[in-house]
């Protein structure tokens, strides 16, 4: 593309890629000078001109301007870079229907409920923390939303592979980071709002700031807020919505209600009111928060051209989600939940659904630990939760970084008074110890990693196996092989 169709009266010189970052520079790039949180991409200037760039995006002054290069200097690099992306990728997201789900839990199930029962109409694409997948592509995932450049090149190739939709999760860190700002969104879905990312927020009114910044961003003319209203933000979220706004729940009035909920341990029903209508809905996803996610996917895709009896009927044909609930069964006979919860809401919400699958003649044993270098105040809080709920629990490593998994485990004790204890730093030890130590009838609950295929040390990223990968192999260990 020429610099010129990005930049007014800019020379008609070729530009064949845009990057930021100044080690993958190619020849032909376009460089944005990021400022970033830790390095200023204006310091890296040289470099990126020695490695073939052959454009420079700043916003500082620069003294001295190293040749070989066309500079251009903007107000904001980042919001300059969004808007270059969709153009040099010409405009991916204006030839798909585009979901984005935020929330401080249910994305990643409410995303792929939507990849799901979407394909059934037409392809659609998935990003978020389990993969990115879209036709026969599967790829392993970095953050949870990647970087301006990396969505809009991808999702160009999704177009060209024949998607026709993407579900996106989009993250409080995109939102703030501005990841996602030039990114043509047809529908926002709001889950629900609770404690997290208080490392990098500060506050919880910080928090919510970024989380609301994709429902006022929203302007497409038949765009549309897909908001919780039993969530204590609903209001808040509704008066700055700029798109049509559209309600699901539970307990009050809405668009799209679910009563008479029943769940047990291996699917929930409820009769879904719709326009006065009723219809009968049956899911494998259990637990009432799984309710509200499919809930808020089946007035997405309504909402977005599809039958709601044809939503209706895909309902129990929607697989479990990897690391997202999901119930591993190698014909042992207890049960075994693996789930991706690491903040105090998500952890009660499990524990509540282990307490009531065991009943009062079962144990809950529960594994989990807490991240490393990340908000530490909910450490006590997550002792507190399983020391209501539990049994028995296990504390271990959880993407540790450069704290000591002990130590880490010591500050959630805090929190347990009466509930028998221990720690065993080796996750994969500690996930084999509360099989070996179940009962028949049991609830066996591995929480906070999921399918996550790798584990955050001092040295950095290392393979880990994913939690219910682990625990496959630990009941075939046990004895239990009906994979």
């Amino acid at each position: 593309m020429r610099l010129s169709k990005l930049f007014k009266n800019a020379p008609t010189i070729n530009i064949t890629g845009l990057c930021f970052d100044s080690r993958k520079v190619k020849k032909g790039d376009l460089y944005f000078c990021l400022p970033g949180i830790t390095y200023d991409g204006h310091d890296f200037i040289d470099q990126a001109i020695e490695n073939g760039a052959v454009g420079i995006v700043h916003s500082r002054d620069l003294m001295d301007k190293m040749p070989g290069a066309v500079y251009i200097k903007v107000q904001d690099v980042n919001e300059c870079m969004n808007q270059c992306a969709r153009l040099f990728y010409a405009k991916p997201t204006d030839k798909m229907t585009m979901y984005g789900i935020t929330g401080t839990n249910g994305k990643s199930t409410c995303a792929n409920i939507i990849k799901y029962i979407r394909g059934f109409k037409e392809p659609c694409g998935y990003i978020g923390t389990i993969a990115i997948e879209y036709g026969k592509v599967r790829l392993a995932p970095d953050l949870t939303t990647p970087d301006a450049l990396f969505l809009q090149k991808t999702f160009s190739d999704m177009v060209r592979a024949g998607m026709k939709a993407c579900a996106l999760e989009v993250s409080s860190h995109g939102l703030a980071q501005h990841r996602v700002d030039a990114i043509r969104f047809d529908v926002a879905i709001f889950t629900n709002f609770t404690y997290d990312h208080l490392d990098f927020h500060g506050t919880m009114e910080s928090y919510f700031e970024a989380k609301s910044l994709l429902f006022k961003n929203l302007v497409k003319d038949d765009g549309v807020s897909v908001l919780n209203v039993d969530d204590p933000k609903f209001n808040d979220l509704k008066d700055i919505s700029k798109a049509r706004v559209i309600t699901y729940g539970i307990t009050r009035e809405c668009d799209y209600r679910a009563i008479n909920v029943k769940i047990n341990s291996q699917y929930s029903t409820f009769d879904l009111i719709y326009q006065g209508k009723k219809y009968a809905i049956r899911s494998s996803l259990v637990a009432v928060y799984n309710v509200y996610n499919l809930l808020a996917c089946i007035a997405a895709l309504h909402e977005t051209g599809m039958p709601i009896e044809e939503i209706v009927k895909a309902c129990p044909k929607i697989p479990q989600i990897d690391g997202r609930m999901e119930q591993i069964n190698c014909g042992q006979p207890f049960h075994v939940i693996v789930d991706f919860a690491h903040t105090p809401d998500g952890m009660e919400q499990m524990f509540q659904y282990g307490r009531h699958i065991a009943g009062k003649d079962h144990r809950v044993i529960t594994v989990f630990g807490s991240a490393g270098k990340r908000d530490i105040a909910k450490r006590k809080v997550f002792g507190e939760l399983a020391d209501q709920y539990a049994d028995m629990i296990i504390l271990t490593e959880d993407d540790p970084r450069d704290e000591n998994p002990k130590d880490i485990a010591l500050q959630i004790r805090e929190g347990i008074q009466n509930t028998p204890n221990l720690f065993l730093e080796d996750r994969y030890e500690a996930i084999r110890q509360a099989i070996d130590n179940a009962s028949k009838g049991d609830v066996v609950l591995i929480l906070g990693k999921g399918d996550e295929p790798f584990m955050y040390h001092a040295t950095g990223r290392v393979p880990w196996i994913g939690d219910n990968n682990c625990v496959r192999e630990c009941l075939k260990e046990a004895g239990y092989s009906n994979l």
